[in-house]
């Protein structure tokens, strides 16, 4: 007897956005990967990556980009890559990164100061930020 399929878990969060403030590279992949895997468990339906502050990306950052991209359309979830700077966008197309993940160009979004508690309609909403440490 089989079993009927699992229809894809709920969104919990509507967005997610990870800020990619450093090399994104072997070195630092598993620290990215483990960001990345907590960002997932929350079901979001969009995960944006913020490169704009990146200054490098290897192959193993592509096939970590590609395995996050295949990870949420079984979900029916979008990951997004978000301003890189022109050396990593010509490195993502050469990857053909952009033929599977959208990379967009949009200006940065203003910070907004932390409120003490968002109104309770608000939807739910997250952000991670990924950095080296001292």
């Amino acid at each position: 007897m089989t079993a009927p399929p699992q229809s894809p878990p709920e969104c919990a969060v509507p967005l997610v956005e990870v800020e990619i403030t450093e090399e994104l590279d072997l070195a630092r992949l598993s620290e990215v990967a483990v960001v990345l895997d907590r960002v997932l468990a929350l079901h979001p339906r969009e995960v944006i990556v913020d490169m704009a502050e990146c200054r490098h990306v290897d192959a193993a950052a592509i096939a970590l980009l590609l395995d996050v991209h295949r990870r949420m359309a079984r979900r029916r979830a979008t990951l997004t890559v978000r301003n890189p700077n022109p050396r990593i966008h010509r490195i993502l197309e050469t990857a053909r990164l952009g033929e599977t993940v959208p990379i967009v160009h949009t200006p940065r979004p203003a910070r907004r100061p932390v409120a003490s508690e968002p109104p309770p309609d608000a939807p739910a909403r997250g952000r991670a930020r990924v950095a080296s440490q001292p």
